[in-house]
């Protein structure tokens, strides 16, 4: 491989950098960034990542990374690299997992529920009713429509466009500046960047090095680079596809287009021809019908 560190983007990647026991420091400060100092999280503790329905048959779901930090507050964090039409409706059932569970069987549960996060890590610009934002970060909270005010603080979605954010290196001024920067072009960097001297940054590039890997952590690592490529290389196919699909409907159209604007020009053409003679025609009857007679000498007497 001629990276030098992983890709956060693959599976694998991003689970050894943010849902590894190991690596807690570095998904406290992610968070911390995230959330610009309104959260202050000091520990995290990994949850099951595998959640199962109410039912035998129900849908499961299995998340990327499932934690709460130290006060009970639910965390779940994804790594999106393909659009999907219901992307929006998928994060919001996935936020109904750590909701259910917090209910207590049997005694006197008051129904009081800790704050939950559902973060969604994109590698597409999000084309459902976000296409005219600018911003790369986008916060949704259940709002009262008339007084714009939130009507409910403990069910956060945030979603984040890595594609949108375009600061180079010496723009790099926040924390969540630097760790957008380290999503983004991770696996890019042949050595650590100037402007990413924070201490939680030196434990990042050591575990993300690819030459400290073991033989069992490289070939996870590969297989997981080979997905990640299919996918990439399944939605440029599927572009191609239907750019070129459009352009053919284009010429096409372009095709009948001109062929009606030549049609159209006929018939004008037809049309001020007819009318043309009908007014000849109607020009020289009007002049025979107006001709004077001839002029005859009358005998006068006298």
């Amino acid at each position: 491989m001629a990276e030098k560190y992983i890709n956060p983007h693959t599976d694998f990647g991003f689970k050894r950098l943010f849902g590894s026991e190991f690596n807690k420091e570095l998904l406290i400060s992610f968070l911390n960034a995230m959330f610009h100092g309104e959260q202050n999280v000091q520990a995290v503790t990994s949850l099951n990542s595998e959640q199962l329905g109410d039912r035998v048959d129900a849908r499961r779901a299995i998340f990327d990374v499932y934690c709460e930090n130290d006060k009970g507050e639910k965390f779940i964090v994804e790594m999106q690299n393909v659009y999907q039409e219901f992307f929006k409706d998928r994060t919001i059932y996935y936020s109904t997992f750590p909701i259910r569970e917090q209910a207590q069987r049997g005694g006197d549960w008051d129904f009081h529920l800790n704050p939950v996060y559902t973060i969604g890590l994109l590698n597409f610009n999000f084309a459902d009713g976000l296409e005219n934002a600018k911003r790369w970060h986008h916060e949704v909270k259940l709002m009262e429509v008339d007084t714009h005010e939130v009507f409910y603080d403990k069910l956060t979605y945030i979603y984040v466009e890595i594609p949108k954010f375009d600061k180079k290196e010496t723009e790099l001024v926040t924390m969540y500046d630097k760790w957008m920067y380290v999503l983004k072009n991770l696996s890019n960097l042949m050595h650590r960047p100037a402007a990413l001297q924070e201490r939680v940054f030196t434990r990042l590039f050591e575990q993300a090095e690819i030459s400290k890997f073991d033989k069992q952590e490289l070939k996870l690592y590969e297989d997981s680079v080979n997905a990640y490529r299919d996918i990439v290389n399944a939605i440029r196919t599927a572009e191609k596809k239907k750019f070129a699909e459009g352009r053919a409907e284009g010429r096409a159209e372009g095709e009948k287009e001109t062929k009606e604007r030549r049609l159209d020009c006929r018939k004008r053409k037809l049309r001020t021809s007819n009318k043309v003679q009908s007014t000849q025609g109607r020009s020289s009857s009007d002049r025979r019908a107006t001709r004077r007679p001839p002029f005859r000498w009358l005998p006068i007497s006298v």
